[in-house]
């Protein structure tokens, strides 16, 4: 029977902390959902669209990574209805820190609640990207700051594309 769970998240943009979330749920799991949500109160920089294919670059450029193995989808509503609807009983969720905890914590309780049949996983990421999130990438490319090594180089130039009167 094969192992799968869902990595739930907006991914705008997709971050090396994410790749590696990502890389260390493989070990884990013989498949991953990236599961892109929708979220009316947010207003994304990166279209979905743009968000499967940054995500699909991503991964392709990755020697480690299967792309039979991943699947990059979106989802709107409920993750624990898509959860369902997809038949996975499992959410991966990153934590960097303890202020991640509370939220995810209460999200998760939230979800269990929903859904008994779904439980969450939460996954550190390694080290170097305890500190990262999306909208701290979004912010520095905004301000022609350097995003290399942050994310990975196809999400890197997509930023510059976004904001090009920042650059040089």
């Amino acid at each position: 029977m094969e192992r799968f769970a869902i990595y739930p998240g907006t991914f705008d943009p997709f971050t090396n902390g994410h790749l590696d979330i990502v890389l260390r749920s493989k070990r884990l799991f013989d498949k991953i959902i990236i599961a892109i949500a929708t979220n009316p109160k947010k207003v994304p920089l990166f279209s979905v669209t743009e968000r499967k294919e940054l995500i699909r670059a991503s991964l392709n450029d990755h020697e480690d990574i299967d792309l039979q193995d991943i699947e990059i989808d979106s989802f709107d509503g409920l993750i624990v209805d898509y959860a369902q609807m997809k038949g996975s009983v499992v959410l991966i969720r990153g934590l960097r820190a303890v202020s991640d905890f509370e939220y995810e914590l209460q999200m998760a309780l939230l979800n269990r609640r929903l859904n008994q049949q779904v439980d969450t996983i939460f996954k550190m990421p390694s080290e170097e990207y305890t500190f990262l999130t999306s909208t701290a990438v979004k912010e520095i490319a905004s301000f022609g700051g350097s995003v290399k090594g942050l994310v990975p180089p196809v999400v890197e130039e997509a930023l510059m594309a976004k904001f090009p009167q920042k650059q040089g």
